[in-house]
């Protein structure tokens, strides 16, 4: 126990004034609490003022978090969501600190009508701004996104589902899924990997916070609809009562690998939504009286910029 402990420290420098948090392992997901040592959470994503995001030099990759914004709904909340009853102008108040800590100004993102299905949509520069000061029928029952551009940010909600974050470490593709249990029965994230023009074995999958374990619980017939996709996902539901809880993150992962990804290339975080309900909404654990937390995927210009395209 002690020399693995070790091992981890002096793998990642841990820097208690950034709080920086850690992954811990990648592959098979394993539904405890998420590891700290001294107070700071080892995991993939790492906090900052008001977002969660995962460390790499080519991408922007993360979630907002549940605090530091203006929303009353809940109260002084960063919901980034426009479809509940939060006022319009602090939502938009709470994109641009987000826009800001991320450096990735608003008229670049780009964000889909969700509907909890499968179906996916590629979109270009020419995308850029829909249904980011007002809902729109454009881009309507979408819950997986794409692109090959570059300054263009992928955004989705979530409160307790699955983010799924596809990228390229070749070329310009990005991607971006919204996986609850309807989306991953539905195979939304082979689905975006299958859209995939290249080589899949250059692809990487990371897997964001959300619900898990004994938070989450499901009935037989959905249970059964899992069963049906023939992956071996017996060991990935657990009786509680009459019901099953479930590991969608994992379902993901092994669906993931199934569709091509490597396993060394599947990278999921431990962070639960609803044990962690001090840092994210949840949709469950808060009957549906809460925000939304925006994910988001993005590949700047070489420079790094915020060139305009």
């Amino acid at each position: 126990m002690y020399q693995a402990l070790s091992v981890i420290v002096v793998q990642e420098h841990v820097d208690q004034e950034d709080n920086e948090s850690f992954n811990i392992r990648s592959g098979p997901f394993s539904c405890s609490t998420p590891f700290s040592i001294l107070g700071v959470v080892m995991d993939i994503f790492k906090r900052k003022a008001v977002t969660f995001n995962y460390k790499d030099d080519e991408h922007i990759i993360g979630i907002t978090g549940r605090n530091g914004g203006v929303s009353d709904y809940p109260e002084l909340s960063l919901n980034m969501a426009r479809y509940i009853e939060d006022a319009p102008e602090n939502v938009s108040r709470n994109q641009q600190r987000v826009a800001q800590e991320i450096n990735f100004d608003t008229s670049k993102w780009i964000f889909p009508i969700q509907k909890h299905g499968n179906h996916i949509k590629e979109v270009s520069l020419e995308d850029r701004g829909i249904n980011i000061t007002e809902l729109t029928t454009a881009l309507d029952d979408v819950d997986g996104l794409y692109t090959y551009d570059r300054e263009v940010l992928l955004t989705m909600c979530f409160a307790d589902c699955v983010p799924i974050y596809i990228y390229s470490a070749t070329d310009n593709f990005i991607a971006l899924g919204h996986a609850g249990w309807r989306g991953t029965v539905g195979m939304i994230t082979e689905k975006l990997i299958n859209v995939y023009k290249g080589d899949k074995t250059h692809l990487h999958c990371v897997i964001g916070p959300s619900i898990s374990g004994k938070a989450y619980v499901v009935n037989d017939d959905i249970r059964a609809k899992f069963m049906s996709l023939n992956l071996h996902l017996e060991d990935c539901f657990k009786p509680n009562g009459d019901m099953y809880e479930i590991e969608l993150k994992e379902i993901n992962r092994r669906i993931a690998q199934h569709a091509g990804i490597a396993a060394s290339h599947i990278h999921v975080s431990q962070r639960c939504t609803s044990t962690g309900n001090e840092d994210f909404f949840s949709y469950r654990k808060e009957a549906g009286n809460t925000g939304r937390m925006l994910a988001y995927i993005g590949k700047r210009d070489n420079n790094g910029s915020q060139k305009e395209s």
